[in-house]
C-alpha cells in the first residue's frame, strides 16, 4: 500500500513541476530503500516504484508499483 502510495505521489509530483531529485525524496520519505524511475507517456508522467520485499513470503521479491499523472496539472 505505501508503495503504491509512494508512486502516485511521485507521479503528480512529477507532474506538477517538480525535480526528479525531489520526487524520488518524497518516495524515500514513504518507503526507506525505495527507487523511482520515471517515464513520460504522450500528456502523462509515469512514475515506477520499486522496493526489495520485506521478510516473510515477500523475502527475495522485488515489489513494484506505478502510477500517472497528466503533466501540468495541479
Amino acid at each position: 500500500m505505501r508503495l503504491t502510495d509512494a508512486a502516485a505521489t511521485a507521479a503528480r509530483a512529477l507532474a506538477r513541476g517538480d525535480s526528479p531529485g525531489r520526487a524520488a525524496m518524497l518516495v524515500q520519505q514513504a518507503v526507506s530503500g525505495a527507487s523511482l524511475s520515471t517515464e513520460g507517456r504522450g500528456e502523462f508522467v509515469c512514475a515506477r516504484v520499486t522496493a526489495p520485499g520485506l521478510t516473510g513470503i515477500f523475502a527475495g521479491l522485488t515489489l513494484e508499483a506505478r502510477s500517472c499523472a497528466l503533466a501540468g496539472g495541479l
